[in-house]
Order: structure tokens, then C-alpha cells, then sequence
């Protein structure tokens, strides 16, 4: 497929851009600058600022599927605001653009540890994501407000570290995934292997869901 990927030479965007080559994609990364990422007959760098969404609609034309690890840094004073400003202008960029399958890089704060009660509803939730995983939580609300997309939004579990790329891991709905011990764990590879077959097999559109040991 033709991809448009936001995000790619962060944490999470670099995890799924490596699966998305390594399975044969054809990658647009839309960055804020080149950085460390390098253009190759598979993969095409574009550097756009995704709050002109003329710009990034007119750049991502003629693609197949659009997945956002957009996140515009965690130590943004305006994180909140600039992460769902920039929420608002990928999902009129893609509209635009007539991309109909957007797939979403969600967060864990808004998974449920029991009925009503939220990861991010804790006491102890650490204060310095909080805005940005109130953010995260908003950009699935502007999600479901898109009937004309079929989007997917993927949430990690809990914590999510660099480690191995198993493809063996469990898929949730809206409840955070823990394993036998109590402890809610993915890879950052295994996140991104759990994207891409979404991409290439939609089981979950027009949901969120989540991916866990």
C-alpha cells in the first residue's frame, strides 16, 4: 500500500515506519525536519507543518491509508491545544485529500481499569503527560465524530518500551490488557506489528482497541 505516516522519526512512528518497509509498504513520512530519516525508493520524505491542512492535504493525495503518531513534543508548554489543533487539521487534511482509512496511534490514559474509571483517573497518573494523554483521549472523541473515515485507534498497554518483535501479543476493546502478574506490558515493535496488520487486515474500524502481553 501507499502510506502516509505523521510521526515517523519519533518513538512510535520509527517502530511503525521500520514494520511498514519491512512488509513492503510504500511510506510518505511526514516530518518536521529530515532529522535522521533518509529518503530510499520505498520510503519518501515530505516535510509539511501538519497544522496547514492544505499543505498536508495537497502533499498526501493518491494514498491508500494515513496512520498518525503525530504528537508535537512532550515538552510543549501548549501540548494540549497544539496536539488536538493538530488533530483537527490531519482529519480535514485527509478528508481533503479523499484518504478514507486513518489509522491512529491512541494512548493508554484512556483505557478502563474497571467500569468508569480511567488509566489517567488514577491519583498517582504522572503529571507530566497528563495534558498530552488528555489529548490523545480527545483525538479518539474527534474520531468518532468522523463517519465518513474509516479510522482505527490503537492503544498501547500501560507501558511501552523498546524490546523484541515477537507478533505474539493479545488485542483488547477498551480495557487496559494485564498480564498474570498484574503488569500491563508491549513493545514498541510489537505495537507497531499490531498496526500494520490492522492496516493490512481491518478488524477494528470505526473503534478503539488495544494491544498487550
Amino acid at each position: 500500500m501507499k502510506i502516509v505516516l505523521l510521526g515517523a522519526s519519533g518513538f512510535v512512528g520509527s517502530a511503525i515506519l521500520k514494520e511498514g518497509l519491512d512488509r513492503g509498504h510504500q511510506v510518505t513520512a511526514v516530518v518536521r525536519n529530515q532529522g535522521q530519516l533518509k529518503p530510499t525508493p520505498e520510503l519518501k520524505i515530505q516535510i509539511t507543518d501538519v497544522y496547514d491542512s492544505a499543505a498536508l492535504a495537497a502533499g498526501i493525495v493518491g494514498h491508500d491509508a494515513l496512520i498518525s503518531a503525530f504528537n508535537p513534543g512532550w515538552k510543549d508548554p501548549n501540548l494540549f491545544a497544539d496536539q488536538v489543533r493538530g488533530t483537527t487539521s490531519i482529519l480535514t487534511a485527509v478528508k481533503s485529500a479523499a484518504i478514507k482509512r486513518v489509522l491512529w496511534v491512541g494512548g493508554a490514559g484512556g483505557l478502563q481499569v474497571k467500569p468508569g474509571v480511567r488509566v489517567i483517573d488514577a491519583p498517582d497518573f504522572p503529571a507530566a503527560i497528563k495534558s498530552g494523554s488528555l489529548a490523545t483521549i480527545d483525538a479518539l472523541e474527534q474520531l468518532r465524530r468522523e463517519s465518513s473515515l474509516d479510522w482505527s485507534y490503537l492503544s498501547p498497554s500501560a507501558n511501552m518500551k523498546s524490546g523484541a518483535r515477537t507478533g505474539q501479543f493479545r488485542l483488547g476493546d477498551d480495557q487496559l490488557l494485564v498480564d498474570s502478574s498484574g503488569h500491563s506490558n508491549i513493545s514498541v515493535e510489537d505495537y507497531a506489528v499490531a498496526m500494520i496488520n490492522e492496516l493490512e487486515h481491518p478488524a477494528h474500524i470505526r473503534m478503539g482497541f488495544t494491544v498487550g502481553y
